[in-house]
């Protein structure tokens, strides 16, 4: 597998559970779903642009 495949699907697991839908999470607020998001959208750039 590819280096960019196995990091895209590490960070969409990661996105998936930053979201704030737990109740313990509840008070984080979209902090650390859109940090993650931002990873993420970075991530898919550098690959569509082919630096990865």
């Amino acid at each position: 597998m590819n280096l960019g495949t196995i990091l895209i699907v590490i960070l969409v697991l990661l996105l998936a559970g930053a979201i704030p839908t737990w109740p313990h999470s509840s008070k984080w607020g979209y902090g650390p779903s859109g940090g993650v998001g931002l990873i993420l959208i970075i991530v898919v750039i550098l690959l569509l642009t082919g630096r990865m």
